[in-house]
């Protein structure tokens, strides 16, 4: 089923979000969902978005895991399996908000750990971004950590009184690390930890923040919300509070230059050394309230919306040292406020904040609503006091003032007057709706008539909700269309008083000629409620309708006369001479031609190497061995006979025998006899002449063809000593002991 206007996602939304804001909404929801298949989802993702409780969650459950099916709060009755999760995955992601209350006792606490210990994943809420958790003992704290998840953006805490410094640390701790929120409210009867502003400084994409503790208004606090680069919205109660602890808010933001000096304000010290003055600390402290300086820019700087809890003075003293453009102000305040105090506050208002200003909202403080509630169950009437709105001026944005007192409940026209002058761009109105009069105290001191005075400036009004007592109108104000308001569509009026209810009839349609609501007490147990009140304010509902119909066609019969005159028109032509002088314009124009030069910069430079010779002659080591020849010769040492001596004898007595050669004789005779001894030098002799004639000899030869064909010369001595080496047997005995070879003409071969 899709009609034109549900092809809209976005449309569809809005139309089922306004169905859920009717009565039995819930319902018409839920039947619908089941009836059209095209408008289930969105029709469940409404249903879902918002939970005032976990025990729908657990309702999803199979029957056989609960306790009891219609109860599903009272417990699981076994551990559920991977299969019972099937149709709680199916919807938990719809759910965007959720709400627990432990003095509610509606879930037992044998819940929570079975589900975060047998759960599918890891977190059971996977698109969770506000949550609400009251809780009021630790045990009930611990529960909210199942459902931190990461896309948590909004965090409401309320604590008991049993609650200890190191649980709530724990608890700061865990939250901050393990979400990035954007709203925070913290609300207890213990104050707050030492360390909160280090346990929650992850925090620094905040938007809106709420402390409703003892310690909310300490320095450190202070310092820390000031900082937020993206806080728009605080809330802090000052009930209870002295004005000097107000200022301590700000003690930390601004700090004073000379606070040491004894002429500052700020300043403890008297200026003498005696402990007999007098103390000015109080009197410094009542120059700061009324001079104390404004915070630096960089200070709240995007603080739109403000509300605050506690005497009127006290939010007075709030006010001085804030001076952020403020869109948006919400006051709780002990009622009845002091006159005094309640004047101050309206001028700082107006002042500080005439040309941002858009809401106010005044309320009164739950102490204050229950000595009302007391008192109005006694017989005597209740206490009518004034707040007065002659003080209000120069607002010029405000299109919405909400007051909402249970004792300040009365208006004058003068009000009303200084209302209209003040904001004329107002919208929405409400003063007292809830208000009581009994049949004592004479009744509402502002008419229906009154009225008037605001739908003749408010040109944007659309909502009035005010007690009144209506009565006849003047003449003047029904034969006046000034009164008339176009925009007036909705009336609430609750107890009002009436007198004729054809005659407010009239005036209604006078005054609200497109009015759509008129709304007044119909409940026989609600407190104030008159039967004849109700009766006649019921009349003119079922009027009005009429009159209105009436008038809309008497508008319509009506037809406007034009409006004729006789004037007289001068058609005589005027004639105008004017001279045209035309004169070219000549424009000079040169021209320079200037050669363009450009330098030029050749770096000639010749290349050169550097290129290093080693010219080091070369040197080669060799090593020559010079070892004696050794020559083997046979000797017969057999002495002769005697008479071949003799002969000898004769013979060598006459030849004549050279001295040298006898030596060498002998020499030659030792050697041969020392090698008749010795084997060994024998063996090595045979190896030397086998080493000179098989592998030296042959290897000299190459060099001695190359010395021939070259021309190069041997030396004497060493041509000298290779015949003797070739020729060992022809040497003689001289040659071994006389010739010298130096060992400078050797030549190596390589």
């Amino acid at each position: 089923m899709f009609t034109n206007i549900l092809r809209d996602a976005q449309t569809t939304r809005k139309l089922l979000e306004a169905i859920l804001e009717s009565p039995n909404g819930k319902r018409s929801l839920s039947r619908l969902a089941r009836t059209c298949r095209s408008l289930s989802e969105p029709a469940l993702d409404i249903l879902w978005r918002e939970l005032d409780s976990i025990v729908p969650i657990l309702g999803l459950f199979p029957p056989t895991v609960l306790r009891k099916a219609r109860r599903p709060g009272l417990g699981l009755s076994r551990n559920p399996q991977e299969s019972d999760w099937d149709t709680v995955l199916r919807y938990n992601e719809r759910i965007r908000r959720v709400v627990y209350d432990e003095t509610a006792n509606n879930v037992a606490a044998s819940v929570f750990p079975i589900i975060d210990e047998h759960r599918p994943c890891l977190y059971i809420l996977p698109n969770l971004q506000e949550l609400v958790w009251k809780a009021e003992t630790p045990a009930g704290l611990d529960r909210c950590a199942m459902f931190l998840s990461p896309r948590l953006r909004s965090i409401q805490i309320e604590l008991g009184a049993n609650f200890k410094k190191d649980k709530i640390n724990n608890f700061l701790y865990d939250m901050s690390s393990r979400t990035k929120l954007a709203s925070f409210s913290f609300n207890s009867p213990t104050s707050l930890p030492d360390a909160f502003t280090e346990l929650i400084a992850r925090q620094d994409a905040l938007e809106r923040v709420v402390l409703g503790a003892p310690g909310a208004l300490s320095s450190g606090v202070g310092r820390w919300a000031s900082n937020l680069p993206n806080l728009k919205a605080l809330q802090l109660d000052l009930t209870g509070r002295s004005p000097i602890a107000v200022e301590g808010f700000f003690d930390e933001i601004h700090p004073r230059s000379g606070a040491s000096t004894p002429d500052s304000i700020a300043s403890n010290d008297s200026g003498v050394f005696s402990s007999g003055e007098w103390d000015f600390a109080e009197l410094r402290k009542s120059a700061l309230r009324v001079t104390g300086g404004f915070p630096s820019k960089t200070s709240f700087a995007q603080l739109r919306r403000v509300q605050l809890t506690g005497e009127v003075g006290n939010i007075a003293v709030f006010f001085k040292h804030l001076s952020s453009p403020l869109t948006h102000i919400d006051l709780v305040i002990d009622d009845p406020p002091d006159n005094a105090d309640w004047q101050d506050l309206s001028f700082l208002i107006c002042e500080l904040y005439g040309d941002t200003l858009q809401s106010l909202r005044i309320s009164a403080t739950s102490a204050s609503r229950f000595a009302d509630l007391v008192r109005s169950t006694s017989r005597s009437d209740p206490p009518s006091k004034r707040l007065s709105l002659e003080h209000l001026s120069d607002l010029n944005k405000l299109h919405r003032l909400e007051i909402d007192l249970p004792e300040s409940i009365v208006f004058l026209p003068i009000d009303l007057d200084a209302l209209a002058d003040a904001c004329p761009k107002l919208e929405v109105l409400r003063l007292c709706p809830l208000a009581r009069f009994g049949s004592n105290s004479g009744g509402p001191r502002i008419t229906l008539e009154s009225l008037s005075l605001l739908t003749k400036r408010c040109k944007y009004l659309h909502t009035i909700g005010a007690v009144v007592n209506a009565v006849e109108a003047s003449p003047a104000t029904l034969l006046s269309p000034a009164f008339s308001s176009r925009s007036l569509l909705r009336l609430y009026l609750g107890g009002s008083w009436i007198s004729d209810p054809l005659q407010v009839a009239v005036l209604l349609s006078h005054m609200a000629p497109r009015l759509e609501t008129l709304r007044h007490f119909q409940e026989r147990n609600r407190v104030g409620f008159n039967e004849a009140n109700a009766k006649s304010w019921q009349a003119v509902t079922d009027i009005l309708p009429h009159l209105q119909a009436v008038r809309k066609a008497e508008k319509s019969f009506a037809k406007p006369i034009p409006e004729t005159t006789e004037k007289a028109v001068d058609a005589t032509v005027q004639t105008v001479s004017r001279a045209i002088q035309c004169r070219p314009r000549m424009a000079s124009t040169s021209v320079q031609c200037t050669p363009q030069l450009v330098d030029r910069g050749v770096h000639a430079v010749a290349t050169s190497a550097e290129v290093a010779i080693d010219a080091t002659q070369p040197t080669v080591d060799v090593g020559v061995e010079a070892r004696p020849e050794m020559v083997s010769m046979e000797i017969d040492a057999t002495s002769p006979p005697e008479s071949e001596a003799e002969e000898d004898s004769d013979t060598m007595e006459t030849m004549d025998i050279d001295e040298d050669e006898i030596e060498a004789q002998n020499r030659l005779v030792s050697i041969q006899i020392l090698q008749q001894l010795y084997l060994l030098p024998s063996i090595i002799g045979f190896f030397t002449v086998f080493y000179r004639y098989l592998i030296e000899y042959p290897m000299a030869v190459p060099g001695m063809g190359y010395r021939r064909l070259t021309g190069l010369r041997r030396p004497a001595a060493v041509k000298e000593r290779e015949s003797v080496i070739l020729n060992p047997k022809e040497a003689s005995l001289s040659d071994f002991s006389v010739a010298e070879i130096p060992l400078d003409t050797l030549e190596a071969h390589t």
